[in-house]
């Protein structure tokens, strides 16, 4: 590697005894548990992520640190240091990635509490006395919610989570020193602890906020960390002091309230850990034995903390980290939108010990690799959307409304259908190599092009513009979009890396007069239009997003995703938006997370944006919108501009048919995710 920019990077380091053999470290991603993930057959060594982790740690990663593993098993309550089969396998599989040079910790939970995403379809289950009782064996709702103190479920809010008991406490202490040991056993390099971080179990009992104890276990600083400190003691105990053991960290908490976050930059009062109390908790963690702090900040009621949506700043928790690190002897791992080079400064200049990445992983499982080759244009950019690898959603009076099988199904990748999903989604050679046209040069149909030239076809892709990106050019036009600039970007490159004919400029008015075995329709969607009077002087979202101006005060029609995305960037450039929105929540989508919708919602609330819920727009006057409340009663709201951000109807220019096949918004308006996922059904099938 020629440029000097990374080297900081490339460097070994140690935590405790254990070398690792550069600063890249995957951090942990829920659904990529060694050991499954919620999955109704039970803990298991689960050899799909096993895949995925032997793959980046070919492509160079440092240290791995696979998603939590539940001590007790979420479907029938199965301890995980009861199965010595798994751990059997798991030693196997330690071999592999040891020839790697790779370093693996395995990360043990003590449980979610009050965050953990109760989902529509078990909450009433739960809430329900002989239900509860009923599928107690199968899954132990109350056991799953137990929280240091009776409080409100962070998913279900009419849900009361129950107060934890001390044998529960001493029973999970003791898991984690058995499974440590079992870990150990098998070769695993280390361990992590999950967690005084997020607002998980470990975190709750930390946070006085959340725990009203007035047991050994509450009250005073030394008894609310007393369970992470009996956990690292116990691990040490059992495997020995010289095995490493890692504490998942959040340093600040980032909370103003119950579901209530802090902005970037925005004065508040901390209510959960403030900054004068991690520097005492992480130097007392320190001493207690724990030999790392994987670090950044936030809760599940500050959850963008952890889980940064495109609006948060790049390496939104550096300073915080790099802050605590001051405090402590052992070695800081910073994570949360880091930009490699910012964070290999900040390995320089000694402020972190290393760079923790997660999302851009289960993009692209090469991207290490191709730093090191200084091909960082290769690399296909994670943008954050959270649609395939935590699309957990929520909205008022909801609990996590995503379906099962999403929730039973975390880190996959919107961009990259491969990822946890090999046996579904893969690239094999076509049978017979075919003339493909792809009508449409959006990201699915660019997508669609690009895997069928993998798979051998011959393809002409065909785009009625002057440029490639469709739809998604509008969508990546804001500010805040840069990472969805550069994922065009990226197709574009990809693109003229394989034979495929790109046909600018070209409408198709005849697919019958195509030289084609089969055709691809990637055409798209347009806007739906309302019937109301004045219709004529609003402006259309995509529009707005391609450039065209608009006033002084916006009002913004349509609550949604793009709506608030529009109101959002209107903010930023110094307007003044109003939301009109006819549900009773911003956003009420199923697939967008929670991380994502939480911070809009929390935005528009800290920076005062009017926002009408429940309401419905009845007319657009000059200078103003007369609107209409829950009440029945109309208002006008003066505006100097009116978007339209109301959803999109499918457009394909035919109808399917043998060899006629339509995929993405052509075929059913979603997101990012259905359009590269529905290209790759339809692409693998030809």
């Amino acid at each position: 590697m020629e440029n000097q920019t990374y080297d900081a990077l490339f460097t070994p380091w140690k935590i405790g005894n254990v070398e690792i053999k550069n600063r890249i470290v995957m951090c942990p991603m829920g659904g990529t548990s060694l050991f499954g993930w919620f999955e109704l057959g039970g803990c298991h060594f689960d050899k799909e992520a096993a895949k995925l982790f032997l793959e980046r740690a070919n492509n160079n990663v440092g240290l791995i640190i696979p998603g939590i593993a539940p001590l007790r098993d979420t479907f029938w309550g199965k301890w995980l240091w009861q199965n010595p089969k798994m751990f059997e396998e798991l030693k196997e599989f330690m071999d592999e990635i040891h020839k790697t040079g790779t370093k693996l910790f395995i990360q043990l939970t003590a449980g979610m509490g009050r965050s953990w995403a109760i989902t529509e379809l078990v909450a009433p289950l739960h809430k329900n006395k002989i239900t509860r009782a009923i599928v107690k064996p199968i899954i132990d709702t109350s056991h799953e919610l137990a929280s240091p103190s009776p409080q409100p479920s962070r998913w279900a809010h009419d849900i009361e989570c129950p107060e934890m008991t001390v044998e529960q406490i001493h029973e999970i202490i003791e898991a984690f020193a058995k499974t440590a040991k079992l870990c150990r056993d098998a070769g695993v390099d280390g361990v992590e602890v999950h967690a005084v971080h997020e607002g998980y179990l470990l975190d709750q009992f930390a946070i006085e906020f959340f725990n009203k104890r007035t047991d050994n276990y509450g009250g005073s600083f030394e008894n609310r960390y007393r369970f992470a400190v009996e956990v690292v003691k116990a691990i040490k105990e059992a495997c020995g002091e010289d095995y490493p053991v890692s504490l998942r960290y959040s340093v600040e908490s980032k909370m103003k309230g119950f579901c209530q976050g802090a902005m970037p930059g925005e004065e508040y009062t901390e209510v959960g850990r403030n900054m004068e109390e991690s520097e005492r908790a992480a130097r007392y963690l320190q001493e207690a034995g724990y030999d790392m702090l994987n670090a950044d900040n936030g809760t599940y009621d500050s959850w963008y903390w952890a889980h940064p949506p495109m609006y948060m700043p790049e390496n939104c928790n550096l300073e915080d980290v790099a802050h605590i690190k001051k405090f402590v002897d052992i070695p800081v791992v910073c994570a949360g939108r880091m930009d490699m080079t910012v964070g290999a400064k900040a390995v320089e200049e000694g402020r972190i010990d290393a760079v923790g990445v997660a999302r851009q992983f289960l993009v692209d499982p090469q991207w290490v690799t191709k730093m090191i080759e200084e091909r960082i244009e290769d690399i296909k950019p994670c943008i954050c959307c959270h649609a395939g690898c935590f699309n957990f959603s929520s909205s008022k009076g909801h609990a996590n409304t995503q379906d099962l099988t999403d929730t039973m199904g975390l880190a996959r990748c919107a961009l990259n259908p491969e990822t946890m999903q090999s046996k579904k989604y893969n690239i094999k050679p076509a049978k017979k190599a075919k003339r493909v046209a792809v009508i449409g040069g959006g990201i699915g149909g660019m997508e669609a092009a690009i895997l069928l030239s993998k798979r051998g076809h011959s393809v002409t892709l065909y785009e009625k513009s002057d440029d490639l990106g469709g739809v998604f050019v509008a969508a990546a036009a804001p500010s805040f979009k840069e990472k969805d600039r550069a994922l065009i970007a990226w197709y574009k490159r990809e693109l003229s890396k394989h034979p495929i004919e790109v046909k600018l400029n070209t409408e198709v008015k005849d697919i019958n007069a195509l030289d084609a075995d089969e055709i691809i329709i990637a055409t798209g969607a347009k806007a739906k239009k309302l019937g109301f009077k004045g219709a004529e002087k609003c402006i259309e979202a995509i529009d707005f997003l391609l450039g065209k101006e608009v006033g002084e005060r916006v009002t913004v029609i349509g609550g949604g995703l793009t709506g608030c995305e529009i109101a959002y960037e209107l903010y930023l450039k110094g307007k003044k938006p109003t939301i009109v929105e006819m549900q009773d929540d911003l956003i009420t989508a199923k697939g967008v997370c929670l991380a994502n919708t939480s911070y809009l919602r929390d935005f528009f609330k800290t920076n005062k944006v009017p926002v009408h819920l429940e309401t419905s727009l009845c007319e657009v006057k000059d200078g103003a919108v007369t609107l209409k409340g829950k009440d029945g009663n109309t208002f006008d709201v003066e505006t100097d501009s009116v978007i339209t951000a109301v959803g999109y109807n499918p457009a394909p220019i035919a109808k399917k048919a043998k060899n006629i096949h339509i995929i993405g918004d052509a075929e059913k308006v979603g997101n990012l995710r259905t359009v590269i996922w529905g290209a790759w059904e339809k692409c693998m099938r030809i």
